[in-house]
């Protein structure tokens, strides 16, 4: 049986300037992605319901409806698509305020096509990834279920977007031993760490609020000064 285009990634560009959208549309093609384009924040909204597109490219800058508005009213409603913002370079209001509501990466403009790709492709990978069978995991109330997607505190289901989960998932394969931030960049989000890049800060700053455990009879997760994060043992206070 051959292969059809639809399998191929579907993703769904959201910004009001044309001549971008039409440039990404072409080279996205010819990288093997399956594109649609809305350029109004406003009918977005509804188009990243009707379309399940695998990834969302999303400006904040938008007229009808903000970039930050399309995805606080998608993740309203419980909807998990990916979504990669596009963001003003060197706002870092915007960008932070949108890993807050759930973006899974940024992208600053102007950027180079060719590393949008490779954060599109991380993205991808990631969610490929949590399609696996692998064993749950559970530390204190806290059960992980990459299988399913699905996190659970004290049975009560948890919803986090992809790079919530994935830090949380690293953070529990390795509890009770710090991780660096470079560390959680690079498995959790799939690159590199940059200067001045907090993402993995915000994540962590989320997942905190989402799960609203109880230390020290709950697992915690702990800054360490210089060296990164852990996420206790529950009951016990790890060497550090």
């Amino acid at each position: 049986m051959t292969t059809g285009i639809l399998s191929l990634p579907r993703i769904l560009i959201v910004d009001d300037d044309r001549e971008l959208t039409a440039m990404l549309s072409e080279y996205l093609g010819h990288e093997g992605f399956v594109v649609t384009v809305e350029h109004d924040g406003a009918e977005a909204v509804q188009k990243i319901s009707a379309q399940n597109a695998d990834l969302v490219i999303l400006d904040v800058m938008l007229p009808g409806k903000s970039g930050l508005d399309v995805l606080r009213a998608v993740r309203a409603r419980d909807e998990r698509p990916p979504v990669l913002m596009l963001t003003a370079r060197g706002d870092d209001v915007d960008r932070i305020v949108g890993l807050e509501l759930g973006a899974d990466d940024y992208l600053a403009k102007p950027f180079n096509p060719r590393e949008l790709v490779a954060r599109m492709r991380a993205v991808l990978r990631r969610g490929a990834e949590r399609g696996g069978t692998g064993e749950p995991l559970a530390l204190g109330p806290v059960r992980l279920d990459s299988g399913r997607h699905r996190v659970t505190v004290h049975g009560n289901p948890v919803p986090l977007t992809g790079a919530e989960f994935r830090v949380l998932e690293c953070l529990m394969r390795s509890a009770g031993r710090v991780l660096s931030r470079e560390q959680l960049t690079e498995q959790a989000l799939g690159r590199k760490l940059e200067l001045y890049d907090r993402s993995v800060d915000t994540h962590v700053s989320n997942l905190r609020r989402k799960l609203g455990l109880s230390p020290p009879t709950d697992p915690e997760i702990r800054g360490i000064r210089g060296a990164g994060y852990l996420l206790t043992l529950p009951g016990g206070d790890p060497a550090t």
